[in-house]
């Protein structure tokens, strides 16, 4: 796109361009020419809208954790519903089966990002860690209902959950795991955390 073009909503634009790249080409790949590229448009359009390209990145994540709020409240919605087993692995496979999997590659390979990062979420591997609290938001949930066991360790469990079906997906490069894989893990996980008759 020729320089003085104007695009809409550019920041969007070019966060779903570095998003494509980074899914389909991976995060050594991500450079601000790749995301200019795959937007279509300028590359001075993106440090018209940030200072640097790991602020771009920075803000990327950013935005991208901000959309767990969408799963949390869809997790949470399914609370007294279906079984507990088959809501967790549902969510853990949509969540592991969107791009934040990549997202942790990308965290994990730029160590400025991590810095910047560290600013607005200093605590854990961000996306991760907003996973692990979503799924200890809704065991907690499911607790109250009785649906667990009433001293079951939601922090815990949810850690247990997000390691180790990350662990598997990460092994998985073309494909994703099967649904039963995951179901495993998640049975697995709760098997000590059932409810008491």
């Amino acid at each position: 796109m020729p320089t003085g073009v104007h695009i809409r909503d550019a920041r969007a634009q070019l966060f779903d361009a570095a998003e494509r790249v980074l899914l389909r080409d991976g995060a050594n790949a991500l450079t601000s020419r790749a995301v200019t590229t795959e937007a279509g448009c300028a590359k001075g359009v993106l440090h018209r809208h940030f200072t640097d390209f790991d602020a771009f990145l920075a803000e990327l994540v950013l935005d991208r954790v901000g959309r767990m709020d969408d799963r949390t409240a869809a997790l949470r919605e399914s609370t007294g519903t279906g079984t507990v087993a088959g809501n967790l692995t549902g969510a853990l496979m949509s969540l592991f089966e969107s791009a934040a999997l990549a997202f942790v590659g990308l965290i994990a390979a730029r160590d400025e990002l991590r810095a910047r990062l560290r600013r607005d979420l200093p605590a854990g591997v961000p996306v991760l860690t907003e996973a692990a609290i979503m799924i200890a938001s809704y065991l907690a949930a499911e607790r109250d209902l009785g649906r667990i066991a009433p001293d079951a360790d939601v922090d815990t469990l949810s850690a247990m959950l997000i390691g180790t079906t990350h662990l598997l997906y990460a092994g998985h490069d073309a494909t994703p795991p099967e649904t039963g894989a995951v179901a495993k893990i998640v049975t697995t996980v709760l098997a000590g955390a059932a409810p008491r008759t």
